[in-house]
């Protein structure tokens, strides 16, 4: 058998036997858990004040740390920050500028034009009609190799109108022309692959053919300043080679 649980108490203060789940005492009225309730709360704050003085060094640990993860994310929040205002510049770009970056690249990529010229393409008012800050960002934002440019507009020149090389460069550098640059033209004249008596010959050809020219006439027209400009050694085995 269990032990049995006790009926009676006695009364911590006049000593009298008194009911066991008494809170007060029937004799002399007093709390019979009054001390003991201080001792508890009296411990409790002695024990309190003894942990924080035992772990002071803790606790202050514990705020340094703290305030380190602060300033930690504090700094890595301003690099964030820093990042986000960039992405936040790259976001706020104008459309326009953007659209005019497009059409800047897509100039250079497919139909290989100059700066210049894909600059007064993209403000003219019979071309894309870009405002002029628009168009400057384009120009100064695009990754484009100029003197490749240049080449592959030789070269087109070339094969296509047949032209000599002084009258490929002159076209490069033209304002009315190419708009190139003098320097990114002659890398285009250095490095182009092409025969310069047969395009004589080709243009001999086109004058005798379409305008029915006499070989003197086509001579003195491919060696011109203000024709052909091809040199005289050129213009000879055109001549020697018409039909």
């Amino acid at each position: 058998m269990g032990k049995e649980k006790p009926t009676t108490k006695i009364c911590k203060h006049c000593k009298t036997e008194i009911p066991y789940g008494a809170k007060v005492c029937p004799q002399c009225r007093k709390n019979q858990k009054g001390k003991g309730c201080l001792i508890t709360v009296a411990a409790v704050i002695v024990i309190g004040i003894i942990g924080a003085a035992a772990g002071g060094g803790s606790g202050n640990k514990t705020m340094e740390v703290a305030t380190e993860t602060t300033t930690t994310k504090t700094t890595n929040g301003i690099a964030e920050t820093t990042a986000a205002v960039a992405s936040i510049e790259n976001t706020s770009i104008p459309t326009e500028y953007k659209s005019a970056l497009k059409k800047a690249k897509t100039y250079g990529d497919a139909m290989h034009m100059s700066k210049a010229g894909i600059y007064n393409q993209l403000v003219s008012e019979y071309g894309e009609r870009f405002s002029p800050e628009a168009a400057q960002y384009a120009i100064d934002s695009v990754e484009m190799d100029w003197n490749v440019n240049a080449l592959n507009k030789a070269k087109s020149y070339s094969d296509t109108m047949h032209m000599s090389k002084a009258g490929i460069y002159d076209q490069l550098i033209s304002e009315h022309g190419e708009g190139f640059t003098p320097e990114e033209a002659q890398y285009a004249i250095d490095h182009v692959e092409a025969d310069w008596n047969a395009n004589a010959l080709e243009k001999a050809k086109d004058y005798q053919g379409s305008m029915s020219m006499s070989p003197a006439a086509i001579h003195d027209q491919l060696t011109s300043v203000h024709g052909e400009k091809f040199t005289q050694e050129e213009a000879d085995y055109a001549i020697a080679n018409l039909n």
